[in-house]
């Protein structure tokens, strides 16, 4: 990318008015697409170690032997990017993992033939004995798809060190820009990229547990990125807080959950999975459906208040809309998105708009909110305002390209 391209929207400052932060921030990125230009030149020179013409030769340190592979500074390329907000979503990431070795962990921007790209470097032993399986376990763990060793100079050390901390700065300077105001051809794609970072750094996805769910892909997470859009539009609801939710859930991917979890209740409804009977009740399969993680029985009184609701719901795209007859078997995910809207809009109506109250009534209920739980949220809200708000724009694309038809300016 360009310093053109990053420097887009620059707002000129007269004489009167210092820089804006928005403007500091485009600025500080201004800054390292410039001396990423310097990047192709001097640096790095990768090295794969089993096709490497020169080799160093082992060394013996006491009982041990080392084998070398860089005459100053060690490291390895752990990932690559050409989009800068899903760099720096996985580079904080990697960084917020193991604080101890955070400032071994190294972002930097450079440019190809076409357009910008975005690495991530660890620091490592300068022993391949060492170093390989550190980062065979990194690979095994999820944490990374691939590495290559790198050979560095304490030049380029410093250089990525000073990348690094533009990114870092760019990031966190306070911005004008709010998600509030945000349009859609520059939230939505940032959005999308939001989700699959989520759903990939989900610990069952990490863990790789044998029932770990798929993470999303970028079509998935772009439609659902949409969907969310729109209902949180429809509904009026807080954006950051309705992220948190679906974050705090599931990690926005489409798994059933509690699949053990049943009530008691006086009488079976059509589509009930009856696990017992007594004289006066039955015991009824109760478990959380899908993205959001709604119950069957909450779905129910979730389609209860759509069915009394006055809102107008062509406004909503078809998929997004509920059928007036509910079969909660077969409740497809895009309808649970405005189901879970509506829970959440009804619980901020009750609690007379307390974000805190209704989020925890979302996983607790009315009668006992979960304090817990609307922390949780909380924090994933604030994550997710930071980043969005710090979204650069979509590159080489028009803003109507990069809406779908759906979503609301």
């Amino acid at each position: 990318m360009s310093a053109k391209k990053l420097t887009r929207n620059l707002r000129r400052p007269t004489a009167a008015k210092p820089f804006s932060s928005r403007a500091l921030a485009v600025l500080l990125l201004s800054a390292l697409a410039l001396t990423s230009w310097t990047a192709d030149r001097l640096w790095p020179r990768h090295m794969r170690v089993s096709t490497h013409h020169h080799r160093l030769a082992p060394k013996v340190q006491g009982r041990h032997v080392a084998l070398p592979f860089s005459n100053e500074i060690a490291c390895a390329e752990i990932a690559s990017f050409d989009d800068q907000l899903e760099a720096f979503l996985r580079y904080e990431y990697l960084r917020g993992r193991d604080p101890d070795d955070a400032s071994k962990i190294l972002l930097t921007a450079g440019h190809g033939s076409k357009r910008a790209n975005y690495k991530i470097f660890l620091l490592v032993e300068n022993d391949q004995l060492t170093a390989i399986p550190r980062l065979n376990r990194m690979e095994s763990h999820g944490l990374i798809t691939h590495y290559e060793l790198v050979a560095w100079t304490k030049q380029d050390l410093a250089f990525a060190q000073q990348q690094s901390r533009m990114f870092e700065n760019a990031y966190n300077v306070p911005t004008e820009q709010k998600l509030e105001t945000l349009p859609s051809f520059q939230l939505l794609p940032a959005l999308a990229d939001f989700l699959v970072f989520k759903s990939q750094t989900d610990w069952r996805v990490v863990g790789q547990s044998t029932r770990a769910p798929q993470p999303l892909t970028h079509h998935q997470a772009v439609r659902l990125a949409s969907d969310i859009l729109d209902v949180a539009h429809f509904y009026n609801l807080p954006l950051d807080y309705f992220l948190g939710v679906g974050a705090m859930e599931n990690n926005y991917m489409d798994v059933n959950g509690d699949l053990t979890h049943a009530v008691w209740k006086k009488r079976a409804d059509r589509g009930d999975i009856v696990l017992q009977r007594d004289r006066k009740r039955v015991l009824v399969s109760d478990y959380s459906i899908g993205t959001w993680q709604i119950s069957r029985e909450t779905l129910r009184a979730a389609h209860q208040l759509y069915l009394k609701d006055k809102r107008h719901y062509d406004e909503l795209p078809l998929r997004l809309r509920p059928s007036r007859d509910l079969d909660v078997n077969s409740v497809n995910s895009e309808v649970l998105t405005t189901y879970a809207g509506l829970v959440l809009r009804d619980l901020l109506d009750r609690f007379g708009g307390d974000v805190d109250q209704a989020i925890g009534a979302y996983n607790g209920g009315i009668r006992n909110p979960n304090p817990a739980y609307a922390a949780g949220v909380k924090n994933v809200a604030l994550y997710a305002r930071r980043v969005l708000e710090h979204a650069p724009l979509p590159a080489a694309k028009s803003p109507a390209g990069a809406l779908p038809s759906a979503t609301v300016l």
